[in-house]
This record gives C-alpha cells, sequence and structure tokens, in this order.
C-alpha cells in the first residue's frame, strides 16, 4: 500500500473514531483539551508505525488502547488522579494496565452524550460550545468548522482554544447534568447533534460526500436524549428528522461514490423502515401540543419528500409555507436559500430566482458554495446556460469535498453542451 493511501486510510479511520477515543480519554483525565492531545498523540504514532506493520484489523482499538496507556503514563507521572490511581491499585488489587483499561471500560454511561453536555456547559458562549464539539466530536478542521459558521479561520482557532481554557479552569465536570440543569443545555445540544448529522450527511471537505457512521452516531445520541427527556418536542423533532433523511443513504450516492441529488434519487430505494420511525418521532413532538419549533418543522419538510412518489407529486406549496414558517422561528440566509429552492419548485425558478438574488447581497454567503450552485440551477432552467455555468463553477471553487466538487464541474459541463 501506498504511503499516500495509507495516510488517506488513516485520516478516514480517524475521523470515525477520533470522538469515541477524546471522550473515553476524557473520563481518564477530566480535561477536554489534554483528552485531546493524548488522541493526537496516539495519531501521530499511528502515522508513523501503520505504514509499517500495516492498518491494525481493529484500528480503533488500537488507537484506543494507545491512547489509553499515554494517559496512563501521564497519570503516573503527574499523579493528576492519583487519589483514583491509588485506590483502584489497593483495592482491586490491580496489577497490570490492562486491569485499568478493564474497568474504566466498565463504567456505566454514554461517554460521547457526556462529552456533548461537557464541551455544551453553560460557561461557554453559544457558537464557543458549537465549534468546540465539532472539533472533538466530528473530527472537523478549524477550517472546516469556519466554513459551517462562514466566519473567518482565525475565529474559530481562537474560540476552540479558548473554550478549552475555561472548561479547564472551571473545572466542568465530564457527566450528565441533572433535570433540571438538562433543559438550559438542550438547545445547544441539539445544535450540535445535528451538525453532527449533517457532516455526515453531506461532508464538508474530503474524498467522500457522506459519512453515515457520523450519521449514524448522531441519530443514536438523539434516540438516547429522546428517552432521557421524553417530554421535550423539540428532541423528538430533531429525531424524526434524522430518521428521516437518513432513509436516503443508500440513494445518495452511485456505486462510484458520485453524489445524486434529492431530484434525481430512485425513492423506491428509500428506507421505510426508517420513514416510519421518523414519521413516528414527529407525532410524539406534535402530541406534545406546543408550536412546532426548528427541528419540528425541518422534519415536517422531509416528511413531505418521504410522502411523495416522485419529485412531481411533492406539495411544494406546503413545503414552501413550512419552509416560510422556519424562517420566522429560525430566520438565517440558509433558510432562506432553502426556502427558494422550494418557491422555484412551487411558483417556477423566476420566484426563486428573486430571492437567491437578494441573498447575493448577504455577506456571509460570499463563501457559501450552495449559494452560486441553486443559482446556477435556477438558471438552468430558465435558460441562461452561460450564466449558469460560471455559477457552477463558482461554486465548484468554493467547496472543499471533491466530489462536490466534480458533480458542480459536470453540471458546468453540461451547460456548455447547451449552448453548443
Amino acid at each position: 500500500m501506498k504511503l499516500s493511501h495509507t495516510h488517506r486510510t488513516i485520516d478516514t479511520i480517524w475521523r470515525m473514531e477520533s470522538a469515541k477515543i477524546i471522550a473515553g480519554l476524557t473520563r481518564m483525565v477530566w480535561d477536554v483539551g489534554l483528552a485531546e492531545d493524548l488522541a493526537q498523540d496516539a495519531l501521530v504514532i499511528a502515522l508513523n508505525r501503520w505504514p509499517e506493520i500495516g492498518i491494525p484489523d481493529n484500528p480503533g482499538a488500537w488507537l484506543m488502547t494507545t491512547a489509553k496507556r499515554r494517559a496512563i503514563d501521564l497519570i503516573r507521572r503527574t499523579k493528576l488522579r492519583d487519589q483514583k490511581y491509588v485506590e483502584i491499585a489497593h483495592s482491586m488489587d490491580l496489577s497490570t494496565e490492562e486491569d485499568i483499561d478493564d474497568l474504566l471500560d466498565e463504567e456505566i454511561g454514554d461517554d460521547l452524550l457526556r462529552l456533548i453536555f461537557m464541551t455544551c456547559h453553560p460557561v461557554l458562549s453559544q457558537d464557543a460550545r458549537v465549534a468546540l464539539t465539532l472539533r472533538l466530536l466530528c473530527g472537523l478542521t478549524t477550517e472546516e468548522i469556519a466554513r459551517s459558521f462562514l466566519v473567518a479561520e482565525s475565529t474559530i482557532a481562537q474560540r476552540i482554544v479558548r473554550a478549552k481554557r475555561t472548561l479547564s479552569a472551571n473545572k466542568v465536570p465530564f457527566e450528565m447534568p441533572a433535570r433540571e440543569e438538562l433543559k438550559d443545555r438542550l438547545s445547544t445540544v441539539l445544535e450540535v447533534i445535528y451538525l453532527m448529522f449533517n457532516e455526515g450527511y453531506a461532508a464538508t471537505s474530503g474524498v467522500d460526500w457522506i459519512r453515515p457512521l457520523l450519521c449514524q452516531e448522531a441519530l443514536r445520541l438523539g434516540r438516547v436524549l429522546a428517552e432521557i427527556d421524553p417530554y421535550e418536542p423539540e428532541v423528538h423533532g430533531l429525531v424524526a428528522l434524522m430518521e428521516i433523511q437518513s432513509s436516503r443513504f443508500r440513494t445518495r450516492v452511485n456505486s462510484k461514490g458520485e453524489p445524486i441529488l434529492l431530484m434525481d434519487q430512485n425513492r423506491a430505494q428509500w428506507d421505510q423502515l426508517l420513514i416510519r420511525r421518523g414519521l413516528a418521532a414527529l407525532e410524539r413532538s406534535r402530541k406534545l401540543g406546543r408550536p412546532l419549533g426548528p427541528y419540528s418543522l425541518q422534519a415536517a419538510i422531509s416528511a413531505c419528500h418521504a410522502q411523495a412518489n416522485t419529485t412531481a407529486e411533492t406539495d411544494w406549496i406546503r413545503i414552501s409555507a413550512l419552509y416560510e414558517a422556519l424562517s420566522r422561528v429560525m430566520p438565517s440566509p440558509i433558510v432562506e436559500l432553502n426556502r427558494a429552492v422550494a418557491i422555484s419548485m412551487a411558483f417556477g425558478p423566476t420566484f426563486g430566482l428573486q430571492i437567491v438574488d437578494e441573498l447575493n447581497h448577504e455577506p456571509s454567503m460570499r463563501e457559501y458554495h450552495l449559494l452560486p450552485s441553486v443559482r446556477g440551477d435556477l438558471l438552468l432552467k430558465l435558460g441562461r446556460y452561460d450564466e449558469a455555468r460560471t455559477e457552477f463553477e463558482r461554486a465548484a471553487s468554493l467547496t472543499a469535498n471533491e466530489r462536490e466538487r466534480a458533480l458542480l464541474l459536470n453540471r458546468a459541463a453540461d451547460c456548455n453542451l447547451e449552448t453548443s
């Protein structure tokens, strides 16, 4: 295996496993910044050794074991958890590192969910909570997070460093909050889980357009959260949204890994079990009797797609109305862009293009690749091929995902065929 290919494989493994490793280490050292450093140490060791010895059969376990050994070495040197270490050694009659690993693995609970609640602690600002969790749970780089926030990379880097220092200085515990504290952190936790899901649904960068395991992990965390707080409609709304969107996974890429857009997907292959689970979760949200929040509204939009046999049969007028409601409870340029797509499908591309053109003046959208992508699509439908090609090429230049870039360049090439 060539070195470059090995490094790409390690990068993929790291993106899949890093969150669990950091969560497991945080439980050991109770410092999320230190846990991330130890996990990075294990990654560096893998980068040095795996090209020589080959990829282990269970690379995630290899990384976790290596990182834990680094943590145990650190604990021994610094006596960071001296009291607990002494208690373990004396009361359990343990003598090997494997014994300590086994004991730590037996502790009850979901480390990833604990890590989310830790990084969503009120001592951090809303933006800092989300940025830090995207870094730790999704394995995103500062550049990738900056793209999600539509802000400068240096801003995200400073935000993450300050967040880790603040958690350490305030000795924020690695544990699930009490019920009365849970509600205060819930909105951020939901936001983080959905951002995690979205990163798996349409990867910000890399060679793969989708990261199914990240979506599955986000969905699992959402389901756990729904059991913990069953009377919060937005928890069910988020679960419904993720269930329905997950139903499309097998149709989102072809056999070559190339993206297939929603309109071109084979709906007969959508997972009906996940759709039923999503619709049931949406119904649970509605039955709690409160106005639909942003996740329930987005789930309702996804439900419209899931219940239509074809694109033509989709109730685009209802989807436009749901986006209108969403823009009132969660106004954002991205929601407005999606509303423009729905409007164009319901009433024609000219109406959608008017909304998109207004968004061209929005500073936060200047580097957002989906704006020129949508504009190109609308111009294409209007027969303005030269302008559409320019927009697709601009969109391709802005995305960091190789699959998406190829798709956009193909669409630009199709415009050339139309004009020839």
